[in-house]
């Protein structure tokens, strides 16, 4: 008997397709398999595979250590994607292979900013002031 194909059962596989490509491509990257000049230079790391309900599109979220050189990194996995959909696809056991869209991930960037915000004078002075008057 087939499991149900639920919303449950369905993201479940999404997260796990999406976390296997990341293992993949990071795999990939720090072996240095592509033969890029601007990525050989570079560590990147791959924080995170979004996976399409249908499992054909992948959004893969990338920061270069220490963000150096963003814009060329993803640019250079831009130039690659060609190469990199048929290694995570010889990998994966997939019907289909999955076309894969390279951005920055920005939430360390907005964590750091929120940070930042909560450590203002003005909004720490707001937060103490709100529990003093719980006590």
């Amino acid at each position: 008997m087939k499991p149900d194909n639920t919303t449950e059962t369905r993201s479940v596989r999404l997260l796990r397709v999406g976390e296997q490509m990341r293992h993949i491509l990071s795999e990939i990257l720090q072996r240095g398999d592509v033969h890029d000049e601007t990525l050989a230079k570079h560590l990147v790391s791959v924080t995170e595979v979004r996976m399409s309900p249908d499992l054909r599109h992948a959004t893969v979220f990338v920061k270069p250590l220490l963000g150096q050189d963003e814009e060329k990194v993803i640019k250079a996995l831009r130039t690659n994607t060609a190469y990199l959909q048929r290694e995570v696809a010889s990998r994966v056991k997939m019907k289909y292979a999955a076309k894969l869209k390279f951005l920055a991930d920005d939430s360390f960037d907005e964590g750091t900013r929120i940070d930042q915000l909560l450590r203002a004078p003005k909004v720490a002075r707001d937060l103490s002031e709100d529990g003093d008057g719980e006590s």
